[in-house]
């Protein structure tokens, strides 16, 4: 009864409240920063050639790295069985809403970032960052912070990494029959735990190293077989797109049932695939070592972009190129993605798709500890506290590999609802702060400097790093 009271928030919650919310400040900040996320996207690639320096001998996390942290907590096993599951329920159409989303979302992650940037602290050789800081420095409203830090925890420390323990664990029943009922899933769930602690006691740049090698190879192999994929099926391609944009427009449809439409689904799974506006992601941008914070909100643009426009259209290519789409009424998640790969490039596909389960989840882990990490130092910096805190998040990973997480999946999405709302209502009062930062940049690209960002020049106090 519990789970279905927590289904119904959580339906209600994204069908009218997150949608209407995310869309609206995306276009909002698209119109206001004059589509900065497409007309500054070569800019950023340039940016990410960027090094960074050093603190007492002691290397900082750069532009790149930040956006491999961010770009690893993005990239789960969303985007294989999410994209599937969409698919699934709302037809090829939610393909093309879920690209909309991605451009119109890199506004809103472009200012989050950008904020989080400027109001960033430094904790002895290392910047940290985030919504929470921004509340707390910008706003002077502590408390909501606070709250802010509770939400992202329970979301991404328990919520969100007990799931991918559970979605890489479970992907394993494909080899082993009677999975649930044996050992198996305790020894997996150690294995899991052990391997985060070896990332996460070695501190925000041996997770800043990991990421910036793993991601980068995974999504690589991963958009390897969608090229494959559509090369050996281009005859097909005309009409899988013909497929995607008339299912798209199919109002008759969205008119019948909103919540299960091409229209809803499609925009639900681009927003929360990409985070864009949701607050996660900049506890990653804050940690850069950068000359101008607009540099950072531009990196972030392109993590939204890697994640949707990239990885989230290789599965939907490897789906809706299989010819299992029709079957698609009783194939949803891992097994549609298992059976369409299969169809694709043979069986040895199944046991890639698994290998990628466990890398996407993996990185995640890794990104959605850093998030949480930087919000429990926010609330209170004690390393008793941060030992056990630590403690706690293996722990939600060993059983996690262990348990259904049904009902966990609902809290986690209503924790990350209610956490998106406060940090979408914070940046629709502070953007005027980010255009300001955006202004200076391009002021300066203009007079042919590298743009140096001083708070001061622009009138923005309270700034601990400029």
């Amino acid at each position: 009864m519990l789970n279905n009271i927590l289904s119904a928030v959580n339906d209600w919650m994204y069908t009218y409240l997150l949608l209407f919310l995310l869309v609206g400040t995306g276009i909002y900040f698209t119109v206001r920063t004059r589509f900065v996320q497409v007309r500054l996207l070569k800019e950023s690639f340039h940016v990410l050639k960027e090094k960074a320096g050093e603190e007492n001998g002691k290397k900082q996390v750069s532009s790149f790295q930040a956006l491999m942290i961010s770009t690893a907590s993005r990239v789960g096993t969303g985007n294989i069985a999410g994209i599937a599951t969409a698919i699934a329920a709302g037809g090829a159409g939610a393909v093309f809403w879920m690209w909309l989303m991605a451009v119109i979302g890199g506004a809103s992650a472009f200012i989050e970032s950008t904020l989080a940037q400027v109001y960033k602290v430094k904790d002895k050789e290392e910047f940290r960052g985030g919504p929470s800081y921004y509340m707390e420095k910008a706003l002077g409203k502590r408390w909501l912070g606070i709250l802010f830090s509770v939400l992202l925890i329970i979301c991404f420390a328990y919520g969100f990494n007990g799931l991918q323990s559970f979605n890489m664990s479970s992907s394993l029943e494909y080899y082993i029959p009677g999975y649930s009922d044996t050992i198996y899933p305790m020894i997996v769930g150690l294995i899991l735990a052990v391997g985060t602690a070896f990332v996460i006691f070695g501190g925000v740049h041996r997770i800043g190293f990991i990421t910036s090698v793993l991601v980068p190879i995974m999504a690589g192999a991963y958009l390897l077989i969608g090229l494959y994929t559509i090369i050996t099926n281009i005859t097909e391609l005309p009409e899988v797109f013909s497929m995607i944009f008339s299912q798209a427009f199919n109002f008759k449809a969205f008119a019948g049932g909103m919540a299960g439409s091409a229209v809803v689904i499609g925009i639900k799974r681009g927003l929360f695939s990409n985070e864009a506006g949701m607050g996660s992601a900049p506890n990653a941008s804050a940690s850069a070592s950068v000359s101008h914070p607009a540099k950072q909100g531009m990196v972030q643009v392109l993590s939204v972009f890697i994640d949707t426009l990239l990885i989230c259209s290789a599965t939907a290519m490897m789906l809706l190129l299989s010819g299992v789409q029709g079957e698609s009424g009783v194939l949803d998640g891992i097994p549609f993605v298992q059976k369409a790969i299969s169809e694709n490039v043979g069986n040895w596909g199944i046991h890639f798709i698994t290998l990628s389960i466990f890398a996407f989840a993996f990185s995640s882990l890794i990104g959605n500890y850093y998030y949480a990490e930087s919000n429990i130092l926010f609330i209170k910096n004690n390393k008793k506290l941060l030992f056990i805190f630590r403690i706690t998040c293996l722990l939600a990973v060993f059983f996690g590999a262990q348990a259904d997480f049904s009902m966990m999946w609902n809290i986690a999405d209503i924790t990350m609802g209610c956490m998106a709302t406060v940090n979408i209502l914070v940046i629709l009062v502070l953007g005027n702060t980010a255009i300001k930062v955006l202004k200076d940049y391009e002021k300066q690209k203009k007079e042919g400097k590298n743009p140096v960002f001083k708070a001061k020049d622009v009138g923005i106090e309270n700034t601990e790093c400029w």
